[in-house]
């Protein structure tokens, strides 16, 4: 089969044999083309879609036929065949496009197969499309290939729905999925069972189950308190396993490690952390975690809670506010001795050492039913359990000593045998001490704490206010 035009035996070989009308045409059309530069175009809208590649040549073209023929009628007087054979290349068309205000993007042709690289805009060249919404175009950046900008996304994980809570004045967020708890009606203590936790759970199930928030009112008499941050034992109050899954007795030992302690700040406050690790008849493990507001005395623990809900933990932790709750230390009375000094050596043969405490209300509150404690706090040459405690403290009143009952171990005076006193808003009151301290107090930094408390009647009591000083005990 052969072509239906034969091929031209000259020229470039690309195409059929022309005539001199078609070639006379060709030629002006070409000619009138590289006349036409990228100021002539209409700009370019900004593109709402990918940037296509543009062909200007041909976009050009087109209005240019009917000009194009015109001119080739008046041209029927050359010579065709001289005019035909002029080969000068035309240069390349460069074009720069520019946004357009317009919201709308102008219709583009896809180059065709045979359309050469330097008469068409690549992508490199283009225009990235307006990402900030101010009709400024936006340069590509060096060696990018594509025209569409990447798009942005976010990697802000919306938080997890959660319920308010209060609990004594202490305001918390529950985690979606985790339900409350209280120990009973007018509670100080709450617990939030887990997702986890089995069905019909309550608050005896709270270990291993659930996180339990404490928040006192009064000096706490009971499980957690401060000290057990510092025991070794401190995450349990009762011999218990309270392994997930498996909670039961100890049938056999418990062995602790820890505590191992951090210091990080809770509801923009000074916080205490504890963690054990506590193995039970030496195969059941879990882990023990206490948090402590110290001056707030608030409470978090999670005692043998899985790890699954270890973020559901934190969150309950760091959702904590405290400012509404009133703390058992209220720090409402001032305290000073006199006659006793920090680091004073005070012998331990027996020889008395008199002082006073004056305790003075700055707070608007009147204190009427409180009374003045003084007490020795443990250290290093506290008298051991079997050691008669032959050391004395009396109080002066109207002219005479009055001995003070011991409490207990290490305590001068406890609030069952304080001083009764009354303290009015910017009032102040003292009271007169002898201390007599025999062998079984040994050397040591002996803490001398002095404080003003009330009782609720119950057996809770409140700190209005504390302070505490050392002496030295000297060894006669």
């Amino acid at each position: 089969m052969t072509d239906k035009l034969p091929r031209r035996t000259g020229g470039d070989g690309d195409g059929p044999d022309d005539t001199p009308m078609e070639r006379l045409l060709r030629e002006a059309m070409s000619a009138r083309a590289t006349q036409i530069t990228a100021h002539d175009l209409r700009p370019a809208a900004p593109p709402n879609r990918r940037v296509r590649r543009l062909k200007p040549v041909h976009l050009a073209a087109v209005p240019l036929f009917g000009l194009a023929a015109a001119m080739a009628f008046g041209v029927l007087g050359f010579r065709g065949d001289t005019v035909a054979e002029q080969r000068d290349p035309a240069p390349a068309a460069t074009v720069t496009a520019t946004a357009s205000p317009s919201p709308t993007a102008s219709p583009t042709a896809e180059p065709a197969p045979s359309e050469s690289p330097a008469a068409a805009i690549t992508e490199a060249s283009a225009p990235a499309a307006d990402p900030t919404g101010t009709g400024e175009p936006v340069a590509p950046a060096a060696g990018r290939t594509s025209s569409s900008a990447p798009s942005a996304t976010s990697s802000t994980t919306a938080p997890a729905p959660s319920t308010p809570y209060t609990l004594h004045g202490v305001k918390l967020k529950i985690p979606d999925g985790w339900r409350p708890v209280e120990e009973g009606p007018q509670a100080i203590r709450l617990c939030l069972l887990s997702p986890g936790a089995p069905d019909g759970a309550t608050f005896k199930d709270c270990d291993p189950y659930g996180v339990e928030v404490t928040a006192y009112d009064a000096e706490p008499m009971t499980w957690p308190a401060l000290e057990d941050l510092d025991s070794s034992g401190g995450w349990g109050h009762q011999p218990y396993c309270p392994v997930w899954g498996n909670p039961h007795e100890v049938d056999g030992q418990l062995k602790s490690v820890g505590p191992a302690k951090t210091t990080p700040t809770v509801a923009g406050r000074p916080a205490r952390k504890s963690q054990w690790q506590v193995t039970c008849n030496g195969k059941d493990s879990f882990t023990a975690q206490m948090w402590a507001l110290p001056k707030d005395q608030v409470f978090v623990s999670a005692i043998g809670l899985t790890s699954d809900y270890q973020a559901g933990l934190q969150a309950i932790v760091n959702s904590l506010d405290v400012s509404g709750h009133i703390s058992p230390y209220a720090n409402d009375v001032s305290i000073s001795a006199t006659g006793v000094t920090a680091g004073q050596k005070v012998p331990n043969d027996g020889t008395p050492v008199e002082f006073s405490v004056t305790f003075k209300n700055t707070s608007k509150t009147s204190y009427t039913s409180t009374k003045a404690v003084l007490y020795a706090g443990p250290y290093a040459g506290s008298p051991l359990p079997a050691t008669a405690e032959t050391s004395i403290l009396d109080r002066r009143q109207e002219g005479a000593w009055y001995p003070m009952v011991l409490s207990r171990l290490n305590r001068f005076s406890g609030l069952e045998s304080g001083y009764p006193v009354s303290v009015a808003p910017g009032q102040s009151v003292t009271v007169n001490y002898r201390l007599t301290l025999t062998t079984g107090y040994g050397p040591g930094a002996l803490p001398l704490v002095m404080a003003l408390e009330s009782s609720d009647g119950n057996g809770s009591f409140r700190v209005a206010g504390e302070s505490t000083l050392q002496i030295q005990v000297v060894a006669k």
